[in-house]
């Protein structure tokens, strides 16, 4: 099951679970020898016992990304959820002039997810430096794997709330809530001292991941995802040079496949998780079933006429859709099933990436050259407007905007681009989000 799907924590691991996924348990502390408990791989940890937090960090590298996705889409008016719950076309669109509820799950989800995985990437960190079960190779492979984890989890949380707390290895001392652009700083220096660890001579994994880093699933090669990372980071950064260095080391590629990267993989066994943003095709016969993610309708009157990815990734529905005063024609076709696998970061949002950095570094031409890749996969002819930085930034955030249609990055584009202000109002009274507040309970 490892190679298809994330492996099941055994039972020997549920000690570790109930400490560091949050698990409402009252057991006493056990030194579980034959599995990861926190006391167990404090000090002389086996390598069994590191490679189940390996696990451990890359299932729950998914926790929080089905709500995320969902919840700030709406925000930022790619998408509505229509279900029973309504904050999800109440507080999320601020109707009749509702602030967002720093207690809300929409604000706590994504926030206590990530910190539950980075909780599991400090204990893998801690523990490779207190065992001499493994080797200085071994090790470098540890210790990068995790660093580059932890990096990208924080830029998905500075991408939705602006700051994030960077130190957390002693809960009992927490570190500030640090502003984007310090946290920047550090991500990415964190992407880098990984990158120098999956680098050092005869680094080695000595852990298997899913099939959902095949191809990226050694040191040389999971290197290359930890580079992509570090342009997605620099770029966030305004640093067009950065990125463009780092993408040369990554698995870019101005003419491949625009499908190859690591992916989350999902599954119904015991102990895994469904896609959470799949849905079940609307019918004639069941046109409103009681969950649904509904296109915008700008999404789809604004799109070039024979955008490709229009119908790729949504469907119209039987019967047009309607909830608490909102409404659309197109329900999400994005994922074919239930165990479809969702993007990390893909070479189609490299080459995005790309055009993005060379406008930022003034090279127009190449940046048109990128952008008309993404248009021609798309079946659309060839960018024919001014090639200036504004006129090419708007085709590319337009690009991203259907290209990467409901993988949380419109919210952020809209906002680091100041445009937030440029999104519809649907329904008297909503409000524009483009920013979550840190949960209450951080207690700043």
């Amino acid at each position: 099951m490892m190679r298809n799907s994330i492996k099941i924590i055994t039972r020997s691991a549920f000690t570790l679970l109930c400490a560091v996924l949050a698990v409402s348990c009252s057991i006493e502390p056990v030194v579980d020898p034959n599995g990861p408990s926190i006391d167990g791989v404090g000090e002389g940890a086996s390598k069994g016992q590191l490679n189940e937090l390996v696990t451990a960090i890359e299932s729950t590298l998914r926790n929080g990304l089905g709500g995320a996705t969902a919840q700030m889409g709406s925000m930022a008016r790619e998408l509505y959820v229509f279900n029973a719950d309504p904050r999800n076309t109440g507080d999320v669109l601020g109707k009749n002039g509702i602030p967002l509820d720093p207690n809300g799950f929409y604000v706590t989800g994504l926030w206590n997810a990530s910190y539950r995985n980075i909780k599991n990437v400090n204990l893998l960190i801690d523990a490779v430096a207190n065992t001499e079960l493994v080797n200085d190779a071994e090790r470098s492979g540890y210790l990068g794997f995790a660093k580059t984890i932890k990096a990208y989890r924080l830029i998905q949380l500075l991408k939705a709330h602006g700051r994030a707390r960077i130190d957390v290895v002693d809960p009992d001392n927490l570190g500030p809530i640090v502003d984007f652009d310090p946290a920047m700083d550090a991500i990415r220096a964190l992407l880098d001292e990984a990158n120098t660890d999956l680098g050092n001579a005869g680094a080695t994994f000595a852990f298997s991941l899913s099939s959902g880093f095949e191809g990226f699933d050694t040191p040389g090669t999971f290197a290359q995802f930890n580079r992509a990372v570090a342009a997605v980071a620099a770029l966030y950064d305004g640093d067009g040079a950065g990125s463009l260095a780092a993408l040369n080391a990554s698995y870019f590629d101005l003419t491949g496949d625009l499908t190859v990267g690591p992916k989350h993989i999902f599954g119904l066994g015991a102990g895994d998780q469904a896609n959470p943003l799949f849905r079940v095709a609307s019918t004639p016969e069941l046109p409103n079933n009681g969950d649904q993610i509904i296109v915008h309708n700008s999404w789809i009157t604004e799109a070039e006429a024979g955008d490709a990815r229009v119908a790729a990734k949504s469907a119209v529905r039987p019967d047009p859709s309607s909830q608490d005063d909102l409404n659309g024609t197109h329900e999400t076709a994005l994922y074919a099933t239930n165990v479809s696998t969702i993007d990390i970061i893909r070479n189609e949002e490299l080459i995005l990436v790309y055009a993005e950095a060379n406008i930022l570094t003034d090279d127009l031409g190449e940046a048109e050259t990128a952008l008309n890749v993404i248009r021609t996969s798309a079946a659309l002819p060839a960018y024919s407007g001014p090639v200036t930085a504004d006129a090419l930034t708007t085709e590319m955030l337009n690009q991203r905007r259907y290209s990467l249609w409901a993988e949380n990055h419109r919210f952020f584009d809209l906002r680091r681009y100041g445009l937030s202000n440029t999104l519809p109002i649907d329904r008297e009274g909503d409000q524009i989000f483009n920013q979550l507040p840190i949960p209450l309970s951080e207690n700043e």
